[in-house]
């Protein structure tokens, strides 16, 4: 029986390779022909192809936050109402 942490690994995974893909991303379609104009609007581009990652990323804490808080309930509580995961 897998625990609800290993359930949030793969939260976990795909917001590290959403977050590498956006740099990527970034570096491919504007690192080509960089410049002033690219170097003042980059940090609301790269803000931009992080947003995937970011919600990723949240699911993640909110499921381990929920495994966090069934861990902590006691046996019988956990009989009737299985938590918000």
């Amino acid at each position: 029986m897998t625990t609800p942490k290993a359930k949030a690994l793969p939260l976990l995974v795909a917001s590290i390779l959403l977050s590498l893909a956006g740099v990527g991303a970034f570096l491919w379609i504007f690192g080509r022909d960089f410049n002033v104009y690219w170097l003042i609007l980059s940090p609301i581009i790269i803000v931009l192809y992080q947003l995937p990652a970011v919600y990723v990323f949240r699911l993640y804490r909110r499921r381990l936050a929920g495994a966090k808080r069934a861990e902590d309930r006691p046996a019988d509580a956990r009989d009737g109402d299985p938590g918000r995961l």
